[in-house]
């Protein structure tokens, strides 16, 4: 039977034949059970699919890779998105982590975000902002918990007690800072 390469031209129809699973461990597909798609990659690729980290397990996911600039968009139904390069946008989303040599500029709502890079712009954050030592954050600031690590910077109008518990509460605080007034 003569098969031609299917990237030119249709492929001749193949009669039907019963698949016999390969000895690699995947006897999942014989038994009738289907195993996870990360499974069946790396079994057939002989590598072991990797674990993702904490976070990131489940919903959708945009990583804006090293040396990328992404500007002038908005950010809808991202669950997570991760900075490697440069962004310029308006988002609201679950997480956003900004590695050590991202950037992100613009507008940002969001659950939990962590920051090893720069940020600049409007941050809110309705639980928990975690500035790293690397990290830079100025612009008008308003977070639930606030981290920051020896070193961190953050600048501008900031105003804290947004979480949940703050909804109830009357006014919060305001603190207008500068990068040396803020020691860790």
């Amino acid at each position: 039977m003569a098969v031609q390469n299917p990237f030119f031209g249709k492929r001749e129809p193949e009669p039907f034949q019963r698949h016999t699973p390969p000895a690699n461990g995947l006897n999942t597909l014989a038994s009738g059970s289907a195993p996870a798609v990360g499974a069946l990659a790396g079994g057939l690729t002989g590598q072991k699919p990797q674990a993702s980290s904490v976070g990131d397990s489940s919903g959708s996911k945009l990583t804006v890779g090293p040396n990328i600039k992404l500007k002038g968009v908005e950010i809808t139904d991202c669950d997570t998105l991760v900075v490697e390069g440069t962004v310029e946008a308006t988002m609201d989303s679950r997480v956003i982590h900004i590695s050590e040599n991202g950037a992100f500029k613009g507008s940002a709502e969001i659950d939990i975000a962590e920051i090893h890079g720069e940020f600049n712009g409007t941050l809110t954050v309705r639980q928990k902002l975690v500035i790293y030592s690397t990290g830079k954050v100025n612009g008008k600031i308003r977070y639930g918990k606030l981290v920051v690590e020896e070193g961190g910077q953050l600048a501008g109008e900031i105003e804290a007690g947004i979480g949940a518990g703050a909804r109830a509460s009357a006014a919060p605080a305001v603190v207008r800072a500068e990068p040396a007034a803020m020691a860790a």
